[in-house]
């Protein structure tokens, strides 16, 4: 639709591509939550409650790009000063991880020491979701918010105002 706005209307709007976003305000219902805040939840519950273990759906081998809401939200300020095509643009951070790997990391953040099991029964999804930010890159723009700072300040911002 905004391609064809500015076909017709020469009207200047930007559609934008977000991978997986994630930080404060997110969703950690475990019923209905995406993957990160999900993790974070169950290891942060399993850390209180001192289980011996988490359970994790699937094998951990796909791969998932993420990328800060903050990140996100310096994108598309910096795409409303230096982008002005009608095609869509992408934005990520052009690297991905394996939801083992995620896992492992969310463990390490929260300070869980049991084990992390994957329910093989469960399904893995996609075996790989990474957007081409080339485009975005090519504009000068880098994400800034590391994967690992983003996950503890998720983190720090979910201790505080989700469990309180």
């Amino acid at each position: 639709m905004c391609q064809a706005y500015h076909q017709q209307y020469g009207c200047n709007y930007i559609s934008v591509m977000p991978t997986n976003l994630y930080g404060p305000g997110d969703n950690f219902d475990l019923n209905t939550s995406h993957v990160l805040p999900a993790l974070i939840r169950k290891f942060h519950e399993a850390k209180i409650r001192q289980d011996k273990q988490v359970v994790v759906w699937g094998t951990g081998k796909p791969r998932r790009e993420f990328l800060h809401v903050d990140d996100l939200a310096c994108a598309c300020i910096f795409l409303m000063h230096r982008y002005d095509q009608p095609e869509i643009i992408n934005i990520g951070t052009g690297k991905d991880i394996s939801i083992a790997d995620l896992a492992s990391l969310v463990k390490n953040i929260v300070g869980y020491e049991g084990k992390i099991i994957y329910d093989h029964s469960k399904p893995d999804g996609t075996p790989r979701k990474l957007l081409d930010i080339s485009k975005l890159t090519a504009l000068g723009w880098q994400p800034q918010i590391t994967l690992r700072q983003g996950i503890e300040s998720t983190y720090r911002w979910f201790t505080e105002e989700v469990t309180g």
